[in-house]
């Protein structure tokens, strides 16, 4: 049931993103593309934070 709700909740999400780079025209895809590029700067941040905490928890001298 989750994972149905995750896939329905990312298929409105790409929904808005089309509509809205089709709404604002000639600039739709820059505009498309700075909103995709801003979440995966977002996404691969707290991948890179996730992995150094797990650095972190492996290694409990502090050293790594």
């Amino acid at each position: 049931m989750i994972t149905l709700l995750r896939c329905a909740g990312l298929g409105l999400v790409l929904i808005v993103a089309l509509l809205f780079a089709v709404f604002v025209g000639d600039q739709g895809p820059w505009y498309f593309a700075w909103v995709v590029g801003t979440v995966m700067i977002a996404l691969i941040s707290a991948a890179a934070g996730a992995m150094f905490d797990v650095q972190l928890d492996a290694n409990p001298e502090g050293e790594l």
